[in-house]
Order: C-alpha cells, then sequence, then structure tokens
C-alpha cells in the first residue's frame, strides 16, 4: 500500500517492520565519540513524530526528548534556528547539561525550562523542521516520518480540537490552516525527506506491527547504517 504524499515527496518504500530496538540500535549507530547521539525526528504535522520520539525514548532508559513547539513557542513560524542551535543543540555537542528558557517564556510568564541532564546517551529532537538544513551539522541521524497527508490532517485536526489549543473548534480549524500556509512551503523548500538516514511510516493505512515500526530506507548516504545487515532477527 503507499501512502498518499504531496507532490515533491516521492513515497517510501519497500517498508519492513523492525522492532523499536533495532532502529534505536541503528540510530545510536551515529553516535559521536564525545556527547549524546543526536536524532531529529521529523515529519509533517500529525504525522505521528511525537509518538515514534516516545517510543524511541522509551526503548533507551538514558534518553531525552525535546519539543520543537516547547523552542519555538511564541516564537516566528520557522524563525526559531538559532534558539534550538544556541539554546539547546550547542550545549549538547560540547557535553553539557542543557537548562534553557527562551525569551519568550519569560516574556509571556511561562514556568519551567527545557532540560536535558548531562551524560544522556540518546536526545531526540522532534517536531517539524527538527531536521532542517540549517541544524544538519549539528544532527547525528535524522528520521523522516512520513505520513499519508489527509490522514495525517485528519488525526492533527482531531487532536487540536479535542485538547482546545487554540481555543474553540473554529479557531482551531483556522489556525491549522494558518499553519499549513507555513509548513507546506517550508517543507517544500527544505525537503528534508532527502537528507533522512531513516524513513519511518507514521500515521497511515499501513498496518502497525505491535512491538515494531515500518521503515524504508532512502537511496542517498546512510549514516545510520544499512537495514540489510546487523537486523537479525528484528
Amino acid at each position: 500500500m503507499t501512502l498518499r504524499t504531496l507532490p515533491g515527496e516521492p513515497p517510501a518504500g519497500p517498508w519492513r517492520a523492525v522492532r523499536v530496538a533495532v532502529l534505536t540500535e541503528l540510530i545510536a549507530g551515529t553516535a559521536p565519540a564525545f556527547g549524546p547521539c543526536i536524532v531529529a525526528v521529523d515529519g509533517r504535522s500529525g504525522g505521528g513524530k511525537s509518538t515514534l520520539a516516545q517510543r524511541l525514548s522509551d526503548a533507551v532508559p538514558d534518553s531525552t526528548v525535546v519539543h520543537v513547539d516547547d523552542v519555538a513557542w511564541h516564537a516566528p513560524m520557522f524563525g526559531w534556528t538559532e534558539l534550538l542551535a544556541d539554546g539547546v543543540l550547542g550545549p549538547l555537542r560540547r557535553g553539557e547539561e542543557v537548562s534553557y528558557r527562551p525569551p519568550a517564556w519569560d516574556l509571556h510568564g511561562r514556568s519551567g525550562q527545557i532540560a536535558v541532564p548531562a551524560g544522556r546517551s540518546l536526545v531526540i529532537v522532534e517536531g517539524v523542521g527538527a531536521g532542517r538544513r540549517e541544524l544538519s551539522e549539528l544532527i547525528d541521524c535524522l528520521v523522516w516520518v512520513q505520513s499519508d497527508y489527509a490522514e495525517a490532517e485528519r488525526l492533527g485536526l482531531a487532536r487540536d480540537v479535542a485538547s482546545a489549543v487554540n481555543g474553540d473548534p473554529a479557531a482551531t480549524v483556522a489556525f491549522w490552516h494558518t499553519w499549513m500556509a507555513a509548513e507546506l512551503p517550508f517543507l517544500d523548500a527544505d525537503r528534508p525527506w532527502e537528507r533522512a538516514d531513516i524513513t519511518v511510516a507514521g500515521t497511515s493505512a499501513l498496518p502497525q506491527p505491535p512491538g515494531k515500526v515500518l521503515v524504508s530506507s532512502l537511496p542517498t548516504d546512510r549514516r545510520c547504517g544499512s537495514l540489510g545487515r546487523g537486523s537479525g532477527g528484528c
């Protein structure tokens, strides 16, 4: 079965089911000699990025998930590259702990901080644009979550309406379309699927085996290794 993608994004495949542990092993193979392995989980809104990031984190006890939405909170749409680079990825590259409050958090009275303890083996940065081109030198592995576009929109809208993230349902739908007016041209220009080391099937009509994920390698330089080697028993 083929995912319905937007023009410019070729459907990946063939898909194969692998255990989450196998996927984390492939990602761990990109770890630098110093500091944590930093993996970006990128994909379209509503496509299953957060779910995949949490599954990866659950499989690696000393891991942390960083949500791009927290870094980008009240920042211009896709205008947060320096915030993520300077506040999170740079310190991680230096082997430091992260304790970061983006400027908008103080401006708008948000409590807490974005925290990553020192000594993590894996840091998962998830969100639309997590693997954007400008951050390539700060990321060890890029995972693209390919989704069925229509299904991602349906589930994303249902999620946002249920959580009332933008007030009433009408406002939520209106914001979704405003966001898409920025997301679609951004992804079309950045084309992270072309740089992806591993592609994972997210929101789709494809059957998802329990305890496994559907993956497809791309015809590019695969820093995350070959799915044909070292994945016995997947």
